[in-house]
């Protein structure tokens, strides 16, 4: 029996990026040898065992062979025969396919070292197209690294585009990469590297529409709408490690890529659309509930943020309660910070003053702290206490808005 580190930790220990887990490949061993020396068996669908002491996960090698659809559609052979390098053969990329030995030592047979030096994303083999998560893990790698993809690798996907391949996707998986994806520093480069193997009209048709739709340049020096997403996210990113944030503002203008011609560059009405756009997507990959709702709070109600001097106090109230801010104040956060990112996803806009989300917030804070008792004590209830309170809160808002405006 020989073990091997492989895969992420061993990627990433050559990176000189932390490494979170260690992964271990078993050659020579047999499932009987594993569980007589106390190691635990939690593989379903290979033989995968913890250590019964570091309760790292060691795999015996194995080949795999396509036997259907989908990254389920595997036969998978274990075996004491099957060598390091047959194991490593499996694997999707070559940076991914690299073991260090107990000693220290690399076994690299598929150059993921020097791939690794250029910043290179290359497969492994043609065995590669038989997984389409694959197509979605390497533009994960491409945001998560800033790497390149290898044209031949580009081609090859593109082939399994065009083969249908990615259409056998399921739901949860798409949304466990897409997740990742947009916790990554710059996940604009996901959406970009499908994009340039043809994979986001399969995965992301809304996002892959909005490229190639003008703006107003005067509000929009980038014009492309889908640039301007790609921007946004990116300076969500920044903004906030939240994902329900960064999925907001991947969501927030959708509806822009179903404007009517004849209106372009103009975007009226646009948020309706996003909204409906935004729960579709949510329903078709299964977003978590609250994930989901702050994402169509935030395409109904974006512009309100920008547009906040111009509004009524009645209808900073009507956001503030449509987004439940008084119950859960964290949406309301959240909501500026997708808010902001809309603002600083544009050239030139990225570091220059936003009165308007401060304005906003304190909004709020006002609005919060009305004090019902002096209502209680005139007498009032029902309905009559709930108009009090909203004129009350009316009253604080425009308070707040007449001293921006004369500032």
């Amino acid at each position: 029996m020989q073990t091997y580190l492989v895969g992420g930790c061993v990627r990433d220990k050559l990176l000189g990026k932390p490494v979170k887990d260690r992964d271990w490949v078993v050659v020579g061993a047999t499932t009987d040898y594993m569980l007589k020396n106390g190691y635990k068996p939690v593989g379903k669908d290979f033989p995968v065992f913890l250590h019964p002491k570091t309760q790292e996960e060691y795999a015996l090698a194995r080949t795999e062979r396509k036997s259907g659809h989908g990254y389920q559609g595997f036969t998978v052979y274990a075996s004491p025969e099957v060598t390091l390098e047959e194991d490593l053969a499996r694997r999707d990329l070559t940076i991914n396919a690299i073991a260090e030995s107990v000693d220290g030592d690399l076994i690299d047979p598929f150059n993921g070292i020097n791939d690794l030096k250029k910043g290179i994303l290359r497969h492994v083999s043609p065995a590669f197209v038989e997984d389409p998560v694959r197509v979605l893990r390497i533009a994960r790698f491409a945001a998560r690294f800033n790497f390149a993809i290898a044209e031949e690798t580009q081609q090859l996907i593109k082939q399994m585009v065009a083969s249908g391949e990615l259409e056998h996707l399921v739901a949860e998986r798409v949304w466990q990469e897409l997740s990742k994806a947009l916790q990554t520093d710059q996940p604009s480069v996901f959406f970009t590297s499908l994009r340039q193997v043809n994979a986001l009209s399969c995965l992301f048709p809304e996002v892959d529409r909005l490229f190639g739709v003008p703006q107003i340049p005067k509000w929009h020096p980038e014009v492309d709408t889908g640039i301007h997403v790609m921007m946004v996210i990116d300076q969500s990113a920044k903004l906030s490690d939240d994902l329900a944030v960064r999925f907001a503002a991947l969501c927030h203008d959708l509806g822009k890529g179903l404007t009517p011609k004849d209106i372009l560059p103009s975007h009226a009405g646009h948020e309706a659309t996003s909204i409906e756009l935004t729960n579709k997507l949510c329903q078709r990959l299964r977003v978590p509930k609250d994930i989901a709702t702050l994402a169509a709070k935030v395409a109904e109600y974006h512009t309100d943020v920008h547009l906040l001097f111009e509004l009524d106090a009645a209808r900073v109230l009507e956001v503030i309660e449509g987004l439940d801010s008084f119950r859960r104040p964290e949406r309301f956060e959240q909501f500026l910070l997708a808010g902001e990112a809309d603002f600083r996803g544009r050239p030139g806009y990225e570091t220059v003053d936003y009165p308007e989300k401060r304005a906003f917030a304190e909004c709020f804070q006002q609005a919060s702290q009305i004090d019902i008792k002096p209502l209680l004590e005139q007498g009032l209830a029902g309905e009559q206490i709930k108009q009090a309170i909203r004129q009350q809160r009316c009253d604080a808002i425009e308070r707040v808005l007449s001293t921006h405006r004369r500032g």
